[in-house]
């Protein structure tokens, strides 16, 4: 009988952490819908050129991707998807929500819309 109360808790401990990784949208990878102000992967939040929507569109024209400001978290967008990323241009320095794959920090965007 030894052993049985030791694997009931590592079950316990396992569950548990399971539960609050699935429940962190940074680390969760899978399919997610987020809102935030597009941006650029170089500046974040922090613009260096002009209004967020020049220092943006600045930054994507030097080689920067798109982003999403979320809070204090920045999603990299990628996307070869021409709508999307004229959406992304019309936007950037406003909200738009972003629909895609999640894995960490970056998203597989598969639809994005202006954001109300």
């Amino acid at each position: 009988m030894t052993g049985g109360w030791q694997r009931s808790i590592l079950i316990a401990v396992l569950v548990g952490a399971a539960s609050l990784w699935v429940q962190n949208p940074a680390t969760a990878a899978g399919k997610q819908t987020l809102t935030g102000e597009v941006g650029d992967a170089m500046c974040g939040s922090k613009h260096m050129e002009g209004t967020p929507a020049e220092c943006t569109r600045t930054c994507v024209s030097h080689g920067s991707k798109y982003a999403l400001v979320v809070g204090d978290r920045i999603y990299v967008l990628n996307t070869s998807d021409k709508a999307v990323l004229a959406l992304l241009d019309q936007q950037a320095g406003k909200k738009a929500t972003v629909t895609g794959t999640v894995d960490g920090t970056a998203v597989e965007v598969s639809t994005a819309v202006a954001a109300k």
